[in-house]
């Protein structure tokens, strides 16, 4: 079976491997689906980004676009420590581990702008409401407000196709908001785990994997996906 991988960017592609069955393609960074879908559309069983948390966010989204996430397990190799590899234990470099490693299912964090997020969404400072499923975790202003995948989520059910099959219980996690409060002496931080997050506030600029949102918002959602990613981790 031949892997594909996708050199995202200004990359060094001296360090990347080769071997028998690996076919390498160099694409600008954060591909659009122009870049991506030829490729993906003769690709099979493993996809490996070289690239920033913004590439990696830029081809799954066209993984779900196209609906291959349940076709096309996911390798990732950071050209820099990130949010992303950190959260995912996928170290920068280490391609031995995107190519041959086992794809784990990881929840997959959409948001209501039509991207989805791999590492980390920021807003900060921002001063507003937010809440996390039932919870509220703001009501007033705060230093900063990250949104990331939880690595110690359930995986989801498999899909079944029979109507009489018994129903899963409500999915609960997927991401963790965590806000950092203003403080005299020191920060103070809060965290909450669930599906989803929903916020609103005084405008302000979303980050979503180190990439600003084209204008301010002042409100913004973000929550797990039906379907899981399958991502390569250990």
């Amino acid at each position: 079976m031949t892997t594909t991988a996708l050199s995202c960017g200004n990359v060094d592609i001296e360090t990347r491997p080769t071997r028998a069955g690996l076919r390498w393609f160099e694409l600008p960074a954060q591909p659009s689906r122009t870049d991506v879908d030829p490729i993906l559309a003769e690709s099979e069983g493993r996809v490996v980004v070289h690239g920033t948390d913004a590439d990696l966010a830029a081809v799954v989204l066209r993984l779900l676009r196209k609906g291959l996430l349940d076709e096309l397990a996911v390798g990732y190799v950071p050209v820099e420590k990130s949010p992303a590899g950190e959260l995912w234990s996928v170290p920068a470099g280490r391609f031995d581990q995107a190519l041959d490693g086992t794809a784990r299912p990881t929840p997959l964090i959409r948001d209501d702008s039509g991207g989805v997020l791999l590492g980390l969404g920021t807003i900060d400072p921002i001063t507003g409401q937010i809440y996390c499923d039932d919870r509220r975790v703001l009501h007033g202003p705060a230093r900063s407000v990250e949104v990331f995948p939880d690595p110690g989520a359930s995986a989801l059910p498999e899909p079944t196709d029979d109507p009489l099959a018994t129903q899963p219980a409500p999915v609960t996690d997927g991401l963790v908001t965590r806000v950092t409060h203003r403080g005299l002496l020191r920060r103070r931080r809060e965290t909450a785990g669930g599906r989803a997050v929903q916020a609103s506030f005084e405008q302000a600029t979303v980050y979503r994997d180190g990439v600003a949102h084209p204008r301010p918002l002042t409100r913004c959602a973000w929550y797990r996906h039906t379907r899981d990613l399958l991502l390569v981790r250990p």
